[in-house]
C-alpha cells in the first residue's frame, strides 16, 4: 500500500516554507510521496480577491517542485465540485486509488477549527492527520516553523521588493510578473 500525504492549500503563490515542510513530512512520517493539492476554491476562503487563475499557481507549483524527489503539485480537485471540501476529495481519491493510504497534512491554525471543516468525523476515521505547527499553534510532528507566507510575497512584489530566498528561483520571474 502507498502511504500518500494529502497538502492542500492555494499555494498563491507556492513558497520555500511549503516545499521544505512537505520534504519533512515526507521523510518523519514514511510517507511514499506528498501531493500538493492546488485548491481551486478553499471553502473558507471564498472571497479571496488576490487568488490567481488555478492554472497559473499549478504551473508555478509544478516548475518549483521540478527535482524535488517524492513531492509533486497535484490538480485533482480542478475535476471536482467547488469549493473544494477536503471530504470530498478523500472521498474520490480513495475510490480512484484503492492501492493508495492517503494522510491529510494541515496546519495547527486549522486543526483548531477542524470541527468547521465539512464531515470531520469521517475524515478522521478513515485518514491519519498530520498536524505541523504554525503562528502559535502547536502541530503533532517536530517541524521548524518556516518564517515565509504567500500573503507577505505578494505585498512585497506589489510594493518592488525582493522575493529572494522566499521562492523558488525558477518561478521568481512568474512570480513577479503575476502578483
Amino acid at each position: 500500500m502507498k502511504r500518500i500525504g494529502i497538502f492542500g492549500g492555494s499555494f498563491n503563490p507556492i513558497h520555500l516554507g511549503h516545499i521544505a515542510l512537505a520534504q519533512a513530512v515526507l521523510r518523519q512520517c514514511a510517507l511514499d510521496e506528498v501531493w500538493l493539492m492546488v485548491s481551486p476554491q478553499n471553502p473558507l476562503k471564498r472571497n479571496d480577491a488576490d487568488l490567481l487563475d488555478d492554472h497559473l499557481r499549478l504551473e508555478m507549483a509544478q516548475k518549483a517542485l521540478e527535482g524535488v524527489e517524492g513531492v509533486k503539485a497535484c490538480d485533482y480537485e480542478f475535476r471536482l465540485p467547488k469549493p473544494s471540501y477536503t471530504w470530498n476529495t478523500l472521498q474520490h481519491l480513495s475510490k480512484d486509488y484503492p492501492d493508495y493510504q492517503f494522510s491529510l497534512l494541515i496546519g495547527g491554525d486549522n486543526w483548531a477549527h477542524f470541527q468547521r471543516w465539512r464531515n470531520w468525523q469521517e475524515i478522521m476515521e478513515h485518514h491519519d492527520i498530520i498536524v505541523y505547527p504554525r503562528d502559535s499553534y502547536p502541530g503533532t510532528i517536530d517541524v521548524p516553523l518556516f518564517d515565509v507566507s504567500s500573503t507577505e510575497i505578494r505585498q512585497r512584489v506589489r510594493a518592488g521588493e525582493s522575493i529572494e530566498g522566499m521562492v523558488p528561483k525558477a518561478i521568481v520571474p512568474l512570480v513577479k510578473k503575476f502578483y
